[in-house]
């Protein structure tokens, strides 16, 4: 590389500026990235993106040919990512082969089931964390939660009795795979009626887990306040508008005193929620518990369903079936407050404010916009609500 003396180039004034910074030395100025160029990177990231998407969506059981109608693409296109992304997680597959012996157990057949998560032998699940205090605690909610006779997976020791095991900087540990699967019919408004039960009983196990675990307090108030304001105002308020983002934290500032907090999940959709002949049977992924606003997992589940991507969208009647649905199974186990019911609308609203906030910090405008969309949505359902 040639080196340039600065004075033979830059104007006097220049030349004083940069002093102020950096003097005495070699200074790389790199070269100005076209407009092009950053187009094409910019692309890159979003196609990674949706790859990444695509194949979460088939771990969670959708067919090449739905992948394809939903991301306008042939069954070909979809094979090829699906591909791409195994190569990526071939590393950690290597892993797991390598200390299942320490469960006496040989690798007959082991399948990605999520990110973190793979099926061995279609009889136990081995998880991964890089974060070992998260581990310990969800396994100390998960053994509290079996006291409470909530179905939750067994976690099953390694031959020298340990919960888990480290290796190469990550965690491992082992449980029976519990029986059922994930709903794949999202508008069947009895299993919604099952999932507010489901919702109410583990809350009401959830109380028994603060006894004993000290977890971390969050407030959706506070995040609406926060980083989700400073996202929104990053985007210059493009995706969702300063006036109504207002008029959310407004309405949520208004009774978030009069709301009851708690120990939630934090992640409350139909793949953490396993069904068995239309019946729950086993609730799964505790990495997000925290204490929070009740009726976030209620909020949070309902506004998930409009967020699917799927050919057979939500009606407004349908999905405000869904909400009632939901709230009278809740309420079968646990009453809400009034203060409660009446600031669901509110609370779904800011959950899709948050998520394009979210979207917006990790620059992926599209699935920010699919956010503003739902919060539209649930704008126009508000008096049937």
């Amino acid at each position: 590389m040639k080196y340039v003396n600065a004075n033979d180039v830059l104007p006097e004034e220049l030349l004083s500026m940069i002093r102020e910074y950096y003097q005495g030395g070699y200074l790389y100025i790199p070269r100005e990235i076209s407009r092009e160029v950053r187009r094409r990177t910019d692309y890159r990231i979003e196609l990674e993106k949706r790859n990444h998407h695509i194949y979460l969506k088939h771990l969670e059981g959708r067919t090449n040919g739905q992948l394809g109608n939903l991301y306008h693409l042939s069954e070909s296109s979809i094979r090829r990512i699906l591909a791409g992304e195994r190569r990526r997680y071939r590393k950690m597959k290597e892993r797991i082969e390598q200390i299942l012996p320490l469960w006496g157990m040989e690798t007959r057949q082991l399948t990605q089931i999520y990110s973190s998560a793979w099926e061995v032998n279609h009889s136990y699940v081995m998880k991964a964390y890089s974060d070992k205090g998260q581990l310990e605690r969800n396994i100390k909610i998960t053994e509290i939660l079996a006291g409470c006779n909530i179905p939750v997976a067994e976690i099953v020791p390694s031959g020298a009795g340990e919960k888990y095991v480290a290796y190469e900087n990550f965690y491992f540990f082992l449980s029976r795979k519990l029986q059922g699967s994930n709903i794949t019919d999202l508008k069947n408004k009895e299993i919604a009626r099952k999932m507010g039960c489901a919702i109410a009983r583990l809350h009401k196990a959830f109380l028994e887990c603060e006894k004993e675990i000290a977890f971390w307090d969050n407030s959706l108030l506070d995040e609406m306040k926060g980083w989700v304001r400073e996202n929104l105002a990053a985007d210059a308020w493009k995706t969702v508008d300063r006036e109504s983002y207002a008029r959310a934290v407004k309405s949520l500032e208004n009774v978030y005193g009069f709301l009851p907090k708690q120990l939630i999940h934090r992640d409350v959709h139909f793949g953490n929620f396993l069904f068995s002949e239309g019946s729950l049977s086993g609730y799964i992924d505790f990495d997000l518990s925290q204490r929070n606003i009740r009726i976030f997992d209620i909020c949070y589940f309902l506004t998930g369903l409009l967020a699917e991507e799927t050919e057979d969208a939500f009606t407004k009647k349908e999905w405000t079936e869904n909400v009632r649905a939901v709230i009278a199974g809740y309420e079968s186990i646990t009453r809400l407050l009034a203060e409660e019911k009446a600031a669901i609308p509110c609370v779904m609203e800011c959950i899709e404010i948050l998520f394009a906030a979210y979207f917006i910090g990790m620059e992926d405008f599209k699935h920010a916009r699919d956010a503003w969309e739902v919060f539209l949505f649930i704008q126009d359902c508000k008096e049937d609500i």
